[in-house]
């Protein structure tokens, strides 16, 4: 080989070698969505890989109940991957605060969502925004069509009618009446109080209140679920007190109940265990003419790792999730999970296509302890749950419930105080 052959041999070495470090960028993200391994594996990696060549991305999740002391102890410890799947609101506000979460105010992609998206995940004064929305999830109730129309029950829109169709099925006795356990005991806030409250204390309106000090938790739109939660326990069928959420949802999925307190994110796995028809309706309103209020709360977004090695690509990773071409992908593969970006997502499931059309009809706001007022001790969003599950089993009175959260509140919270 001549000396010139031998240069040029090495520079095309030296290329291939550049070539394969400037593709050789793997980013790892972290999250507590397990169930979504596959869809991120076989949907959303590929189709960003196929556009952004040199990116690899590794989805690596954790168990929903160990992702906050998992994500923590890696951050701390400086293992936690590039990208942090963020909860909403003051989860993810503490990882920003103690360092761990970077500013993305500067990302053109965030002039793809509304100020109300990227308020989960933004500091109080919305000074900084550290985490691109990603989708929300809507409250209301999944029930067996197939049931209601053997047993001649129309679709209910006001309190009285839920009660009567329970009643129905409950004669009946082919079903259990309505699907919910309390042995896990967040369920009991998540898809009840926090479900059918709204249209006691008005939405947004209600909860702002709250945190403003201008409302108590002893106040009645506060204390009335409750009172509406303690009548669910007769309809819940034999055992609720041991039952699991997983029991709840094979419960409806076998076609053993007929109703089911939903959260939207159930629609894949119903959609995929059910054979049986299925509708939604929203919660039902107090009375004939109200206006309706539903829980579409800001559920999932995602942030860079401030102290991730790869920064440049991290980027270009959430200005992708920040697309409409991400929104349709995943808005339309996780059916229930709804798209935040301004850009209207055509959706074609029927489940989540009749949840969504909710935002027309009625208003919409957020589960009501989770901005602000869970951030010290005792903490009210854990306190609901064991409040929502007293209610149920009757072992507390509404007023005795309220004034308990209260107190607790006020210990801590100076505008209750």
């Amino acid at each position: 080989m001549t000396r010139n052959s031998l240069k040029l041999a090495l520079a095309a070495m030296g290329l291939v070698a550049a070539g394969a470090q400037a593709q050789d960028v793997t980013l790892t993200i972290e999250s507590w969505r397990n169930d979504d391994l596959a869809l991120w594996q076989q949907e959303i990696i590929p189709a960003f890989e196929a556009e952004h060549f040199g990116i690899k991305v590794v989805f690596s999740p954790s168990a929903p109940t160990e992702y906050n002391a998992a994500l923590n102890s890696k951050l701390d410890a400086g293992s936690a991957g590039d990208i942090i799947t963020c909860r909403p609101f003051d989860a993810s506000l503490a990882l920003f605060e103690a360092g761990h979460l970077t500013d993305l105010d500067d990302m053109e992609a965030m002039n793809n969502f509304s100020d109300v998206a990227k308020s989960a995940w933004q500091t109080d004064d919305g000074s900084a925004t550290f985490c691109v929305p990603m989708a929300s999830v809507i409250h209301g109730f999944i029930y067996n069509a197939d049931a209601f129309a053997e047993l001649g029950i129309e679709v209910p829109t006001t309190e009285a009618e839920f009660f009567a169709a329970l009643d129905t099925i409950k004669e009946d006795g082919s079903y259990i009446p309505m699907a919910m356990g309390t042995n896990d005991q967040w369920e009991a806030a998540t898809m009840g109080y926090n479900n059918i409250g709204p249209n006691y204390w008005k939405g947004e309106e209600g909860r702002r209140a709250l945190i403003a000090g201008e409302q108590k938790l002893t106040d009645d739109p506060w204390v009335a679920p409750y009172e509406t939660l303690a009548r669910w326990g007769d309809y819940l069928g034999d055992g609720y007190e041991a039952q699991t959420y997983p029991d709840s949802q094979n419960l409806f999925t076998l076609g053993r109940a007929a109703i089911y307190p939903a959260g939207s994110w159930e629609i894949a796995g119903f959609n995929a265990q059910a054979d049986f028809a299925m509708g939604a309706f929203k919660p039902p309103v107090r009375n004939a003419g109200d206006t309706c209020y539903i829980s579409d709360h800001t559920d999932i977004g995602i942030g860079m790792n401030a102290a991730t090695v790869n920064p440049e690509a991290a980027k270009t990773f959430l200005a992708w999730v920040g697309s409409p071409e991400f929104a349709s992908i995943f808005g339309n593969a996780l059916p229930g999970f709804f798209p935040l970006s301004k850009t209207p997502v055509e959706l074609s499931d029927p489940l989540a296509k009749e949840f969504v059309s909710w935002r027309g009809e009625c208003e919409s706001t957020i589960r009501s302890t989770y901005q602000i007022l869970s951030r010290g001790t005792p903490n009210l969003e854990n306190d609901t749950w064991g409040a929502s599950v007293a209610a149920i089993k009757g072992t507390s009175s509404p007023a005795e419930l309220g004034q308990r959260l209260q107190d607790g509140l006020a210990s801590w919270y100076a505008p209750q105080q």
